[in-house]
């Protein structure tokens, strides 16, 4: 009998997709863990304006380095995590996610502009996304709740454009 060489023509065995999914997940497992080092990583920032290297000399606006620091990376930990999460999570409403991660994206964007009011405006921009994703995921959760009760799709339509009060609408929405 004649064995093939898999790797060859290209198929992958499970045993070497199980091989890279535990070099991934260890990977994952390392910067989970290594996070708490990464945020209090902003203590070896200068406590000045000006960090001064034979290399570069940078300023800030921020009162200290080390404060800048401090922000940026109180926002960029959650990022790292929420990223993780999104990209890992098999459950149907990991879309949600993302709103989170937008905001914390913003207010690392702000805090880079060195603006003022960096935690104020964020909302502003993450309505639209909101907009967006919040009925898109209560659809899917809609459509897969029909499936599991057997409505079909005629139902849920009629169901839609029935007139409701108001609290009949809100309590719809926890039964």
């Amino acid at each position: 009998m004649i064995k093939q060489n898999n790797k060859l023509i290209g198929i992958s065995t499970s045993q070497d997709r199980g091989k890279k999914s535990l070099i991934l997940g260890g990977i994952l497992v390392f910067i989970i863990a290594i996070t708490p080092l990464i945020f209090y990583s902003y203590e070896s920032f200068p406590n000045s304006q000006v960090w001064e290297t034979s290399l570069f000399e940078l300023n800030t606006d921020f009162p200290s380095w080390i404060n800048f620091a401090y922000f940026s990376i109180g926002k960029l930990v959650p990022i790292i995590l929420l990223l993780i999460w999104f990209f890992t999570c098999k459950h149907w409403w990991h879309w949600i996610i993302l709103v989170p991660m937008a905001m914390y994206i913003f207010q690392l964007w702000g805090l880079l502009n060195e603006s003022n009011g960096m935690d104020e405006v964020e909302l502003i921009y993450i309505l639209p996304l909101m907009m967006v994703l919040v009925p898109f995921v209560y659809l899917i959760r809609a459509k897969l709740f029909s499936k599991i009760r057997g409505n079909d799709l005629d139902a849920f339509e009629e169901e839609l454009t029935k007139k409701r009060s108001i609290w009949k609408q809100v309590t719809d929405l926890f039964r």
